[in-house]
Formats: C-alpha cells, sequence, structure tokens
C-alpha cells in the first residue's frame, strides 16, 4: 500500500505549514488529503492520527494510530507511528504502556529515530516514578553524539540503571 510522490509532497508541504493554520483547519486539511486514499489505507490512519496529536487531541489520535499499525504502515512511518503512539499513551496517563511499546522496539528496528525512541522512554521511565531509569536512557543516547567521552558516558548510563554492577 504505497501512496505516490506527489501526494507525499502535498502531506510534507501540509505539515511544513501546520503553523499557519488553526487546530481545526490543519486536521481538515490532513483529512482531506487522507481521504485521498483508499478506505483502510494505514498511512491515511496514520496521517490523521499526527494532525489529532499535533493538534492536541491525543484521545482521539489513538486509535488511529492502532489502526494504523494494524494495517502494516509501511516503511519510516511504522516506527513514527510506534514512538509517537508512546508518547500518546503516556500523555494520557499510562506510562508503563508506553515503556512497554518503546522498550520492545529496539529489537524489531535501529534507525536515525533510536534517539527519539530514547527520549519518550526517558519521558515515560520519569512518569512512572524510575528516574534513574529516565536520566540512563537520556545519557546513553546522548553519549553517542559527544566529541569525546562517549566511553565514560555510556559506563555512567550503565551505572546509572545498574548501580549495583
Amino acid at each position: 500500500m504505497s501512496t505516490d510522490e506527489d501526494w507525499e509532497r502535498r502531506v510534507a508541504a501540509a505539515w511544513a505549514a501546520i503553523d499557519e493554520y488553526d487546530e481545526e483547519s490543519f486536521r481538515a486539511l490532513i483529512d482531506g488529503l487522507a481521504g485521498e486514499l483508499p478506505d483502510g489505507h494505514p498511512v491515511a490512519a496514520f496521517e490523521r492520527a499526527c494532525a489529532f496529536d499535533s493538534t492536541g487531541r491525543p484521545d482521539l489520535a489513538e486509535p488511529l494510530y492502532r489502526e494504523a499499525l494494524a494495517g502494516e504502515l509501511p516503511g519510516e512511518r511504522r516506527r513514527r507511528a510506534v514512538i509517537q503512539l508512546a508518547s500518546t499513551v503516556r500523555n494520557l496517563g499510562r506510562p508503563q504502556e508506553s515503556i512497554d511499546l518503546l522498550t520492545a522496539e529496539p529489537d524489531r528496528a535501529s534507525d536515525h529515530l533510536n534517539d527519539a525512541v530514547s527520549c519518550v522512554l526517558a519521558l515515560a521511565l520519569t512518569d512512572a516514578g524510575r528516574e534513574r531509569e529516565a536520566v540512563s536512557v537520556a545519557v546513553g543516547a546522548l553519549a553517542r553524539h559527544l566529541p569525546r567521552y562517549q566511553r565514560s558516558m555510556a559506563a555512567y548510563a550503565r551505572a546509572l540503571a545498574d548501580p549495583g554492577a
């Protein structure tokens, strides 16, 4: 279930212009674009979920993320949907569900979104009262980007997660 380049360009342009719209108008714009896809298309559900999420309606985004993921969402959008669903359920007061979604993710994929997985996981861990573990995840993610001290910071991150080791 793919989309064509013209449609992808128009969706990207809509997202680039999100700040030019009020919330309702932006959701209508994305809904119109999503409506160009066949009924039940997972990308349509994903784009609608993103629009609800980005305009302060995580309660309406959640079932659409689940629909998109159930529909075998293709490519990078699958990973984005997991990250965004995890963020959404965290915002809806279910941090453990967010943690469960994100801790399964490194086993499924590794790409340029790894740090986004780590950031949302750190937030969910904090919401679950697991602050040391959250800092460990954040420091571990940051360590990979440091020009020096990567090895030391990675060790500190492990020590935060398992102080007895």
